[in-house]
């Protein structure tokens, strides 16, 4: 028994940071659920990057989602100082007992310090961080060295504290909304398209040396619609990303339904779970479909699978067997393509897409 855990039965207001990108925000969603759980008086909060907060909004675990902007490194010294002072009144008004860092951000280091919970807990970061960060926090809490999921990364902070998750805990949590829903709905009806009769396939990502072949998706996409399937396209509306989804359409001989840069990420979540089946890369749409429960088939390269493969969602993860991967590089030797991902071939894709099918919407050409 831990001499330092703390019971959660004294406390009244929590607070989690995530200060990273919108797949990451995404993996803390098991945080809120597993204290919820445990405790269902705690009002728990979050504070992200404005852009990621789609990722945690509605749910129905979290009191309230405050916001950074990283715009406002931008702005002068004055207009950033109010904005800042802003938000530092709004969490100090809510007196938080608890505060969980899940980063190695030093703004989580400050709040800390300024807010003054009654416990701290942040990731001991030995070699990073130094006598400054140890002494913001009351608890910190390890990481092995060894892979291991980003999400049971997460839940080892409420593991330093007491708080043991159950194995039926742990799922991602993204509620789409009523609105996003009724917008999806609209959308597929005017395609001709009704609930799990589609794959979705969200090719790129916002680090394009996750990516795969331009022609090889143009040849999945082929052979799938021989099978008789219907393929929705998806992409972030990133001038790259829909110049790549550009080149991919225009080489089909049949159009695909073409979505992208037009959804928000709710629209994202509630289309990709209307899907029988998602195909992408390691990006923010394949966790979304993980959070969705859609079965995913995901290629990966230079990141980790074992830190990043979808989480508790029946999927397919492809790999090329290259003794280098994962090296976390921009592309080999930082040369922004990635030949342990394009080196993965279309029959590769295509046989885990089969797996993943239900055997009746199978339909050989």
């Amino acid at each position: 028994m831990l001499k330092d855990a703390i019971d959660l039965s004294a406390i009244k207001r929590a607070l989690v940071i995530k200060l990273r990108h919108h797949g990451d925000v995404l993996l803390t969603s098991p945080i809120f659920s597993v204290l919820k759980n445990h405790a269902p008086a705690l009002e728990i909060d979050a504070l992200v990057y404005r852009d990621t907060q789609e990722m945690l909004t509605l749910n129905p675990h979290i009191a309230q989602v405050f916001t950074v902007d990283r715009a406002w490194k931008n702005l002068g010294l004055l207009p950033r100082l109010n904005h800042e002072l802003h938000l530092l009144k709004a969490l100090r008004a809510r007196r938080y007992d608890l505060l969980i860092h899940l980063t190695e951000h030093p703004r989580g280091a400050g709040l800390a310090r300024l807010l003054r919970p009654r416990y701290r807990l942040a990731r001991e970061f030995a070699a990073k961080r130094g006598r400054v960060w140890r002494n913001s926090f009351t608890h910190l809490y390890k990481v092995p060295t060894t892979p291991r999921h980003t999400v049971e990364q997460h839940l080892d902070a409420l593991r330093r504290i007491g708080l043991y998750p159950h194995a039926d805990e742990r799922k991602l949590v993204l509620v789409a909304g009523d609105e996003a829903e009724n917008t999806i709905r609209a959308l597929l009806a005017r395609h001709g398209l009704i609930y799990k009769s589609f794959i979705h396939l969200h090719p790129t990502s916002r680090w394009l040396f996750k990516s795969w072949e331009a022609d090889k998706y143009s040849a999945l996409i082929k052979a799938l619609q021989q099978m008789g399937e219907q393929i929705v396209v998806t992409a972030a509306p990133d001038t790259q990303e829909l110049k790549m989804v550009r080149r991919i359409l225009e080489k089909l001989d049949k159009a695909a339904v073409d979505l992208s840069g037009q959804l928000t990420l709710k629209q994202l979540a509630a289309l990709t779970a209307q899907a029988k089946c998602f195909v992408g890369v390691d990006s923010v749409p394949m966790h979304i479909a993980a959070a969705m429960q859609t079965p995913v088939v995901a290629l990966f390269g230079p990141s980790s699978d074992v830190d990043w493969k979808p989480w508790q969602v029946t999927h397919r993860v492809i790999t090329a067997a290259y003794s280098c991967r994962p090296c976390g590089l921009d592309g080999c030797g930082g040369g922004k393509v990635s030949e342990c991902l394009t080196s993965i071939s279309v029959e590769e894709v295509l046989s885990a897409i089969k797996q993943l099918l239900p055997a009746a919407n199978i339909r050989s050409a």
